[in-house]
Order: structure tokens, then sequence, then C-alpha cells
């Protein structure tokens, strides 16, 4: 291990990949350095969040990760969360839409149908969007194109309204005609630009033999929220100095490396890793990186409410079936999604035999005025959609309702372009890196890679030179 001293901003799943990445928690790789984590609030894991409802422990943040990715599953591994990885008990999703709960077609990637029949057997589309599905559009993708605005002109607008849609919104909370294609679906760029059948290039994608038969997702017995838990341990025991309650009032560069002003406290750190949300990266660069915190002052973000449904299993008429369902915008309904996470989660139905947790999010990008609502109102407006879409008319005994406001970062065309803008900016200085969910994808696993690339970023630094039996570090300053 090097002698360096960085200094870790922010403590969500990023920020505690990094420093376990850096202290040797993750295993496999030996420490780079020693490591202080610094989180404003008073808990890590940021949107990795467990909490009790109705007695019962459950998620009231992220609660799955993306298992054909292998960062977050790897991490998890790691961190001795191994023998608790459980797939989904049942992935069998709904779209309400057109009045009636209708199956998610299978053979799609976020939306994108590859399987024509399996549409048409679904009822999702009118029989008119169904027919402008099957006499594909052509048109030419340069670097980038919005996802929504692409499948419109190859396969219809129903396509994109029904389907991709309130696939992308349960990811992003966003527009599909403003999502990048490239950034949140980058499988789908080289079909895109082959110039050959987009149903028939989805197909082929989703046919592949590592994508067959094995589960999408995975959770934690526990829930996703014991993942930073468990990292933040291996932290600890790592030697990594973690603290909470800890804002950051100042990032300055210096000539031996970075002053950190945080808790009343002044800390030397050889190199920073910044793993908070772009408007507070943008803050803590503008003195001394104004080029950085320009782009980053560019990302928008969107808010979410979950509301979480505790139900007495007798109280409810007849069980209910699947994974839960999702809401096209276009059917103007309040919730945009249900997740029936006692029959989701293996786990869940174990730990609660009694007990029904289900959950519902409310609130999409420019339409976030469901996160100001009374808590009653946001628990009334989901059991009135529940009731419209599944006939549920039992009555919770417990709820509980969690605001994500500014949670989920935009990801519009010219995306990536701007990432890597942030990141010329950052080496440029030197000894500093950035990761989250506002660079390489939302998810978990791109998370946890946004910290693998943020620690590689530094690897110049917090290698010790060999020439000449020197062990001086070099600074890129």
């Amino acid at each position: 291990m090097s002698d360096a001293h960085v200094v870790v901003i922010g403590g969500g799943i990023a920020g505690l990949a990094a420093a376990a990445f850096l202290s040797g928690a993750a295993g496999g790789e030996p420490a780079r350095a020693r490591v202080t984590l610094l989180e404003a609030s008073p808990r890590i894991g940021g949107k990795l969040w467990g909490g009790e409802v109705g007695g019962v422990r459950v998620d009231l943040g992220a609660e799955s990760m993306l298992a054909r990715r292998p960062e977050a599953v790897e991490l998890a591994r790691a961190v001795g969360l191994g023998a608790e990885l459980e797939p989904p008990t049942t992935a069998k999703a709904a779209i309400w839409t057109r009045g009636a709960l209708r199956p998610l077609p299978g053979g799609q990637v976020m939306g994108v149908p590859g399987d024509l029949d399996a549409l048409a057997a679904s009822g999702v589309l009118t029989a008119e969007g169904l027919e402008r599905a099957r006499h594909e559009g052509n048109t030419e993708v340069g670097e980038d194109v919005a996802i929504g605005r692409y499948v419109a002109d190859r396969l219809g607008r129903e396509v994109v309204d029904r389907l991709v849609e309130p696939l992308l919104g349960g990811v992003y909370a966003g527009r599909a005609d403003e999502i990048s294609l490239r950034a949140a679906v980058p499988q789908l760029l080289p079909i895109a630009r082959g110039g050959g059948s987009l149903v028939a290039g989805v197909h082929e994608l989703a046919s592949r033999p590592q994508t067959v038969g094995t589960p999408v997702f995975q959770g934690l017995r526990g829930g996703i929220g014991t993942l930073p838990e468990a990292v933040a341990a291996a932290c600890a025991k790592a030697g990594v100095d973690l603290r909470t309650d800890t804002p950051v009032d100042e990032l300055r560069r210096t000539p031996e490396g970075w002053r950190v002003v945080a808790g009343g406290e002044v800390l030397a750190a050889d190199a920073v890793v910044l793993a908070v949300p772009a408007p507070a990266a943008a803050r803590l660069l503008r003195a001394d990186v104004p080029a950085a915190a320009a782009e980053l002052d560019a990302v928008e973000y969107a808010g979410a409410a979950l509301v979480t449904l505790a139900f007495r299993r007798a109280d409810l008429p007849e069980p209910l079936s699947g994974s839960g369902f999702l809401v096209p915008s276009v059917d103007g309904r309040q919730i945009k999604a249900s997740t029936f996470s006692s029959n989701k989660w293996g786990w869940l139905e174990r730990s609660a035999p009694d007990a029904f947790l289900l959950r519902t999010s409310l609130g999409r990008y420019r339409e976030e005025e469901a996160l100001d609502l009374p808590d009653e109102e946001l628990v009334a407006r989901s059991l009135a959609d529940l009731g419209e879409a599944i006939g549920l008319t039992a009555r919770p005994y417990d709820t509980t309702v969690t605001r994500w406001r500014a949670g989920l970062p935009q990801y519009p065309v010219g995306h990536l372009d701007r990432v890597a803008r942030v990141r010329a900016a950052a080496a440029g200085v030197g000894g500093l890196a950035l990761c989250g969910a506002a660079y390489d994808g939302v998810g978990i696993p791109a998370c946890i890679a946004s910290a693998a690339t943020a620690v590689a970023a530094l690897d110049k630094l917090l290698t010790p030179a060999t020439g000449e039996g020197s062990t001086e570090r070099t600074m890129g300053a």
C-alpha cells in the first residue's frame, strides 16, 4: 500500500465501493491508500435503504440489482453476502393499459419488441398500433439519438407510449423522447446503426445463450439495503475512517494535493473521489475545476415517491399474482408502477407469511407535484389506482412514504459526451475522480463500475514509482 491519503466524498453505493476498492475491503486487491469517507447525511447507503413497514423489514429504495452485469453480485460476494443472493420468485410482470392488466410481452429489450406475435398476444397495443409495428420504418442513426423518437420512427408511437416509456420510466423516471439510446440502452445502438430490422435485431439479442435462462435481477435476503451495510462493515474492518453527519463545506486544490473542509475540520488529501450527485459535485468543484462544474450544473434530475403498503393476507379477497405492473403515462393514472414485493421476493414471504407487502411509485421527470402532497394523499391515490387495476379493496394496516427528491439523473442525448468532458477536466487538475449515478448508468452495477473507473483513474498517483529504488509517488498536478 502506498502512503497516500484519499478522501471519498459521498457514502452511497458508489462512494462505498470506491472506498472498498481503495482499502482492499472488496477482496482480491491489495490496499492502495489510507481512506477517509465523508457522508453528509446521518446514514450511509444513499438510495439503498431498508426499514420496517408493519413490523417487516423491506427495502425503501432500490430493491433489486441487475444480475447480467457482474459488478454488484461480485461486490456482494466479496463482502460476505454471497449466500444471501436470491433471484426473484417470479418475474411475471404486467402493463396496466387500455383499461386492463396485460402481460408484459416476452422477447423485448427495454420495451423494444423482438417478438411481434408475443406483442400481439399481450393485447398491449391497439390493432392500429400493432399493424404499424409490423411495418418498420427506416431512420438513420448518427452518434446518438433519443430512444423514444428512434423507436417511434421505426415501430410507431404506440410502442413507445405503452412499452418503452413505462420500462424506461421505471429506471430513470424520465421521458423516452429525451433519453439517450447510446447512454441508456447501448446494446441497441449496433442494431440501430446496422440498418436491418430492429425487431429481428432485438429478437437475436434477447435469444442469446447468456441471456436465456439466467435471472435478469438478483435480490438479497433481508433486502438490497443490507449491501451498503456490509460494504461499510468491510471498509471499517480494512481501516477506512467512515464518518456520517459530515457535510463537506469546501474542496480546494493545493500544491500538495487537496484541502477538504468538513465538519469543522480541515483534511489534507493526496486525492479525492467525488461520489455525490452532480449539483453537489458542481458546488465543490466550482473554484478549481470550473469546466467540470459547468457541465455538472447542466445535469437534470427527476424525483419519485415510493408508497409501501402492508396488508394482512387474511384481508385480501384473493391472492395477488405476478411481480406487479407498470403504468404508461399516456393512460393518465396517478401511479407509474406497483411491485408486489411479497410475491417477488421469497425471503420476504418467508419472513412475514401473514403479511403482504406491496409498493407503488409516483412522480416523473417534470411531473413531480406528487412529492409535495401529504403522505395520506399519496396513500389514497395509490389505493384508488390499485382498486381499479387489480380490484384491491383491503385497507393496509401500515404505510410508509419515502420521497427521493432529485434522486434520478437524466441521460439526454449527448450525456456520454458531457461525462467525457467532466472526466477530462478532472484529469487535468490531477488527483481527482468522480463516480456515481450521474455518469455511466443509474443501476447498482453501473454505480459500482463507475467507482472502479474512478479508482483506476488514480492508479498513477497511488502506485509507488519503481525507478532507481525510488518509492516516491507521482502527483499529476
